[in-house]
């Protein structure tokens, strides 16, 4: 067995105790030297943001989402023990814990911490995969002799880094693929360092449903569950072609995952399809000159994280949830990219008039896609006031990069600021 202190990152003689710095912390597996995948995830991160910067909270449960008619965006580990989870309606949340603490979600500084977690990692290794916000695969293997240390110790060292210096703990996985090591990296939350080798993947998987694999959701349980599938073990029982005749490339993906192989490779190119924002209201709203206020804010939004990145999208996109819960969502296609908030906002307000003919709605959101480096400011040929609002908004982007984001606003953002 070799095992590691996952305080000092030192070989350890004994799972309970370090001798080199006394810690009771520990990490050990029989291939814990040949591991180099590994899957690093932040723990309840939009929370623990908000936790760190708010010592008061720090023992309350949090919830970070929209308002009433919003949705959870995350829940700290003590809200979860009442049921809460990502993506359930905040008035369920609410009901079931009425003592939470709710924050609207800041993305911006999200995406900031991010930023310096994807930082440190890129002093390990440069084969880092981003699979959101939060979260990263990466590939150590090589880098002992870049290190002067195994992948595993690299890893506890960048696990007491990102708390030491961005506050927030992650927990990570580790193994010999992509598809374990994401799994490990659930088995031992929060803060969690969690290990699965050649030697017992299989086992491990043998027991458990079908479902426990990423992918795998109540629907197509079911319709294993018809053919007698419930469990790995019996996805096991039956032979590749039988997987891929009656499932598809779904049984296929299935077949391989349940006997642990996987071999696809940490892919450090992760290219961004879209840029947008979106909000969902209180109340319903019919009014079209209140949703074009509101939709000039998302467009200013979205210009402004596209802007931070310095990319442009020749599609704009409008979407459109209604009161019945129905989602709308129209695209045009743009002579040039799009960057500037003006740019998107005046070629999406007329797809949004044609919209909102009367019908009432809960959600609108405004984005960029078929992304691209910016072109420059020319604007709409056919708008012979674009270049000259194109000039007045880059003015006002350094006015605001300088005195704050709220130093100037338009008058439609201001309206909505003053109904709040």
């Amino acid at each position: 067995m070799i095992i590691y202190c996952r305080n000092c990152a030192e070989r350890a003689e004994s799972a309970n105790l370090c001798q080199n710095c006394g810690s009771q912390r520990t990490v050990g597996h029989l291939e814990l030297d040949r591991l180099s995948i590994a899957h690093v995830d932040c723990d309840a991160f939009y929370a623990s943001i908000e936790k760190r910067d708010n010592p008061e909270i720090a023992q309350k449960p949090v919830i970070v989402g929209g308002g009433v008619r919003g949705v959870v965006s995350a829940a700290c580990y003590t809200a979860r023990m009442y049921g809460i989870k990502s993506a359930m309606p905040m008035f369920k949340a609410k009901k079931a814990c009425p003592d939470a603490i709710v924050i609207r979600p800041e993305m911006d500084k999200y995406a900031r911490e991010g930023r310096r977690i994807k930082d440190l990692m890129s002093q390990l290794t440069p084969q880092i995969e981003p699979l959101s916000i939060d979260e990263a695969f990466l590939d150590l293997t090589g880098t002992d002799r870049l290190h002067g240390r195994t992948p595993a110790q690299s890893l506890i060292l960048l696990q007491n880094k990102i708390l030491a210096e961005v506050g927030v703990t992650v927990s990570v996985g580790l193994s010999y693929n992509k598809f374990l090591a994401k799994t490990a990296s659930d088995l031992d939350k929060p803060h969690g360092f969690a290990t699965l080798g050649q030697a017992d993947a299989v086992e491990f998987l043998t027991d458990k449903p079908v479902s426990f694999i990423f992918g795998v959701g109540p629907a197509f349980a079911k319709t294993l569950a018809k053919s007698g599938i419930q469990t790995i073990a019996d996805v096991r029982r039956r032979d590749d072609l039988y997987m891929m005749k009656n499932f598809g490339e779904a049984g296929m993906r299935l077949a391989r995952l349940a006997r642990a192989e996987d071999f696809r490779k940490v892919n450090p190119v992760s290219e961004r399809k879209s840029v947008s924002a979106e909000t969902t209201f209180n109340d319903d709203i019919d009014d079209p000159e209140i949703l074009k206020d509101i939709l000039w804010t998302l467009c200013v939004k979205t210009s402004d994280r596209s802007k931070a990145k310095n990319i442009a999208g020749r599609v704009v996109t409008l979407k459109l949830k209604t009161k019945q819960f129905e989602t709308i969502s129209r695209r045009r296609t743009l002579a040039q990219p799009a960057q500037l908030a003006d740019a998107i906002f005046q070629a999406l307000s007329p797809l949004l008039e044609k919209e909102a003919n009367g019908r009432k709605f809960r959600l609108l959101g405004a984005g960029i896609a078929d992304l691209s480096d910016p072109v420059g400011d020319s604007g709409d040929l056919l708008d012979p006031g674009a270049a000259k609002r194109g000039i007045a908004e880059r003015a006002t982007d350094k006015a605001r990069e300088k005195f704050g984001k709220s130093a100037i606003v338009k008058g439609r953002e201001f309206r909505q600021r003053t109904k709040k």
